[in-house]
């Protein structure tokens, strides 16, 4: 199919690759303009629901259990010094 269109193209090399770049972007421009907002109520992409049990406004949702997010945040490490060694002095 390729090859049928770049045959029918007109006007030699430049006129084919001219050609060419026009129908790409008229391709293109078709499926920004027409095609993606017609499927784009269709896809699912955008469709979240957030539901909210249990709670205050802005809290953990009534998660319980062990992935539950902890008050304190227990990290395994401790964010009030910096316990890396300083890089060495290069050579």
């Amino acid at each position: 199919m390729y090859a049928w269109i770049w045959r029918k193209l007109p006007f030699g090399l430049a006129g084919k690759l001219a050609g060419s770049v026009l129908i790409t972007a008229a391709a293109v421009a078709l499926l920004w303009f027409v095609v993606f907002p017609w499927a784009e109520p269709l896809l699912p992409f955008d469709d979240v629901q957030v539901t909210q049990d249990s709670g205050t406004p802005g809290g953990d949702g009534g998660v319980t259990g062990p992935d539950a997010p902890s008050e304190d945040h227990d990290l395994p490490y401790d964010t009030e010094q910096n316990n890396t060694p300083p890089p060495s002095p290069k050579k």
